[in-house]
Formats: C-alpha cells, sequence, structure tokens
C-alpha cells in the first residue's frame, strides 16, 4: 500500500470535513446515513487521488475495511432471518403475552433493563437480545403508551449490559486479546465502571415509569386477544429462544447458533400451519413476516424481519466499512493517533485521550472492532510507560469503543438497532443510559484513581506524571 505523507494538521482537517458532511447530513438534514456516507467516501477518495494515490490503492483501502465486516453482515442478514421465523413460529408473540402478564407498567422499564441483561450475559451479544426478546418488549411497550425512543434506549442499554458481563462476549475476549491480560482479569476491571453505571441506570429507569398511568388495559386485552388469536401461544413456541441458551452454553459461534435457530424454527412453522408451503416458507425467511390480524397495531408490530429487511443495514455496513478502511490505510487516523498517544503526561491525560480515540474511530469508522483494536495498539506502551496496567486500558476499550458504538447513526450497532427496532439512532440515544454512562464513569476514574490498576514504578514510567 503506498504511504501519504501527512501532517497531523491536514489529518485533522480531513477528518473534521468527513465528520461534518456525515454529521450534517444525518443529524442536520434528518438523511438516511447512507447518502452521507458515499458523499464522505467520495470526499475522501478524490482527496487521496489528489494526494497521488493510484486507483488500486484505492480500491485496497475499500477492500481491507469491507473484509473485517464479512461476518457481522452474514449474522445481520441471519438475523432477519431469525426475527421472521420467530414471528411465525409463535416465539416473539408468546414471549409479548408473557410479558403482558408477568410485567406491571410502572416497573416494566426497569424490568426490560434487568432482563435484557440477563439475556445478553447468557448469550452474549446485544444483537440477538434486541432482535429476540428486545422486539417483544418494544412490543409491549408500545401497547403499554411509553415512549418509542425510551422502550428501545432501555432495551439497548440492558442489552449491552449483559453483553459486558458475558465471558462469551466477543468484545470482551477481543479487548482482553488487545491488551495481553486475561478474560476474567478483564472483566473483573470493567466492573469498576459497569456496575456503578448499571446502578444509575436501574434507579433512572425506574423513576421514569414509576408514574406512567397511560397503559389502557382494554387496548392491552385487545392485543393479547388479537395474538392468541392469531399465532401458537404456548411453551413449545419458547423452544428457539431455549436454544439459543442452549447453544451459548455449548460456546457455539453465533453463525451456527443462528442458522440451527432459523432450521428449528422453520420446522415449527410447519407444525404450526400444516398447509404452509415450502414456497411460502421461503417467502417469509426471504420478504419477512406479514401479520394479518383484525388489530392494525399488532400487524403493525410484527410484520417485520427477513433477509430483505436486513439490506438496508448492509448497504450502510459495506459503505461505512469502505470508509473505515480507506481512512485507516490511508493513515488518516494513525496521523492523529500516534502524536496524540505519545504526548500524554498524566493518567488523566492517558485515559482522557484513549476515550477520545475510541469514541473518534466510532465516530469516523463506525466500526466496534476497529474502535477497540486501533487504540488498543496505538495506547497499549503509553499506558505502561505511564505505570497503569494492561487492564486499565482494557476497560477504556470497552467503555468508550463498545458502548459508544450503538450510539453513532452510521456505526454498525446504531444501523441494527435503529433497523430492528424502527427508532432512529438519535432518538434513543439519550435514553441509552448505561451506554452513555460507562465512558463518563471511565474518566472520572481517570481522574480520582479509583478502580485503576497501576505497575510498580519503573525507570520508563518515572518520567510520566501520576
Amino acid at each position: 500500500m503506498q504511504k501519504i505523507k501527512l501532517s497531523l494538521r491536514e489529518a485533522t482537517i480531513v477528518l473534521i470535513v468527513i465528520l461534518a458532511i456525515m454529521g450534517y447530513g444525518v443529524i442536520g438534514l434528518g438523511l438516511s446515513p447512507q447518502v452521507p456516507v458515499l458523499l464522505a467516501i467520495t470526499v475522501t477518495i478524490f482527496w487521496a487521488k489528489f494526494k497521488g494515490l493510484t486507483w488500486d490503492n484505492i480500491n485496497a483501502g475499500i477492500k481491507d475495511g469491507i473484509d473485517k465486516g464479512i461476518i457481522p453482515i452474514v449474522i445481520f442478514i441471519l438475523i432477519g432471518s431469525m426475527i421472521s421465523t420467530w414471528i411465525a413460529a409463535g416465539t416473539i408473540p408468546t414471549l409479548m403475552v408473557i410479558g403482558f402478564k408477568a410485567i406491571s407498567a410502572q416497573w416494566f422499564l426497569p424490568a426490560v433493563f434487568l432482563v435484557c441483561a440477563l439475556v445478553g450475559a447468557a448469550v452474549g451479544s446485544c444483537f440477538t437480545v434486541v432482535s429476540t426478546v428486545g422486539i417483544a418488549f418494544f412490543g409491549i411497550g408500545i401497547t403499554m403508551n411509553f415512549n418509542p425512543a425510551l422502550v428501545a434506549g432501555c432495551i439497548v442499554a440492558g442489552g449491552i449490559f449483559g453483553d459486558k458481563l458475558s465471558p462469551l462476549s466477543e468484545t470482551n475476549n477481543l479487548s482482553a486479546a488487545v491488551v495481553d491480560t486475561d478474560l476474567f482479569a478483564h472483566m473483573k476491571t470493567i466492573l469498576w465502571s459497569t456496575i456503578p453505571a448499571a446502578t444509575i441506570s436501574t434507579i433512572a429507569f425506574a423513576a421514569l415509569g414509576i408514574g406512567h398511568n397511560h397503559a389502557n388495559m382494554a387496548k392491552i386485552n385487545t392485543t393479547v386477544a388479537a395474538l392468541n388469536q392469531n399465532f401458537n401461544i404456548s411453551i413449545i413456541a419458547l423452544i428457539p429462544i431455549i436454544l439459543v441458551f442452549v447453544c451459548a452454553a455449548f460456546k457455539m459461534a453465533a453463525i451456527p447458533t443462528m442458522l440451527l435457530n432459523v432450521f428449528v424454527s422453520a420446522i415449527m412453522m410447519f407444525f404450526d400451519n400444516p398447509h404452509l408451503s415450502i414456497t411460502k416458507a421461503s417467502a417469509i425467511i426471504t420478504n419477512g413476516f406479514v401479520a394479518k390480524t383484525t388489530n392494525d397495531e399488532v400487524n403493525l408490530l410484527l410484520s417485520r424481519g427477513g433477509i430483505v429487511s436486513m439490506m438496508p443495514t448492509v448497504a450502510l455496513i459495506v459503505l461505512t466499512l469502505s470508509l473505515g478502511g480507506l481512512l485507516v490505510n490511508f493513515g488518516l487516523i494513525s496521523a492523529v493517533m500516534i502524536p496524540l498517544a505519545t504526548k500524554l503526561t498524566s493518567t488523566v491525560k492517558l485515559i482522557s485521550a484513549a476515550l477520545a480515540a475510541c469514541i473518534g474511530i466510532n465516530i469516523f469508522v463506525g466500526e466496534q472492532f476497529l474502535s477497540i483494536i486501533l487504540p488498543g495498539r496505538s495506547f497499549k506502551e503509553t499506558f505502561i510507560a505511564g505505570g497503569l496496567d494492561r487492564s486499565a486500558l482494557g476497560r477504556v476499550l470497552e467503555d468508550g469503543g463498545t458502548m459508544i458504538n450503538y450510539l453513532v447513526p452510521w456505526g454498525v450497532g446504531g444501523v441494527f438497532i435503529a433497523n430492528t427496532l424502527g427508532v432512529p439512532t438519535i432518538d434513543y440515544l439519550p435514553f441509552a443510559f448505561f451506554n452513555l454512562l460507562c465512558p463518563v464513569i471511565s474518566l472520572l476514574s481517570g481522574i480520582t484513581g479509583i478502580g485503576l490498576h497501576k505497575l510498580a514504578a519503573t525507570p520508563e514510567s518515572a518520567t510520566v506524571a501520576e
């Protein structure tokens, strides 16, 4: 790959222009992220061409970026299939009926937060939580007249909280690997920010829900009746979600877990409806399930899923990863990060700069794993020289990298949530308390020193002020 000679000033200007294009397009004009990201790619490509790069170099940057997202793209396609088959098999309708009977309106929000956390801890994936029990809770919340953005924020916060508690979490394992520390030592360290953030979030959700008295019981009863009349509401319908837990217990990877789940759910569809043709079943998996009840709200809530429904998400992920590949391969990210990482003189500055780098990668690249890998590699030696244990960096990577990706409108996580629940990222962002609190608590830890593991004094660390 041909390298470009870049100054910190030039790299910063280019990144600011790219951020302005995407931010103004998505937030200022309310556009779908695809077009602003496409424009940002155009600007980046022609800037690179102006700097003397060949089309082969540009194509290589795009390819390198997309290569990193192949597995998530396949997972999202399978999630689309899983959503439609879970609805057709009665799994999500059954979860909704159970939820209506078990959860009161006043305690709905904290219950959703904690249940999503438990499921997330078991399966190790916020994406799985949102696309399964999350959809069921979202339907319940809408029927109870809660703000859709509030419910979505609660689901996202609970799912990512559970993700952080799980040894099966991909980001937990990646962060531990990047900083060369034991997985369980890493998980123990992140509890310093995770537990306070979860406690405050639970209290906040309880406070927002405790005065809620707008639940229309007649509307709820009508919804439950429509679900009972049109879907297989039974314990047997919960087999797919039980299967997810079983696969997690055997540490089966995400793709085979989802393939098995779609297959089992499809079989259940035929048992529920013996007259269902293979053509119709294929259409449900491909185009999504279409509810045809007498209740318009149920039809709206449960007409979703399918491979095709994930195509806007896949398109944006491809574009975002392409932009990320260009920014990384052209050296724009490293031109800013390396000087930042090598000119730090205190613990507070180390933590602040690493958090800023993780958040910045999320904003400019939109990819969760890169927001962990790039800052992790750049700051590892700097943290050691500053007298901080590797685990301190691992926690920063989680708090600034993993958490924030779900709050970026063009980020992989943010796009997935918005597409799955039908709530724009900007709308649910203020209510994803857990995601917002973790970086703040991590920064406070850097200021106070609470929860930071420090190394014994070394010649290298002696030059860096504590």
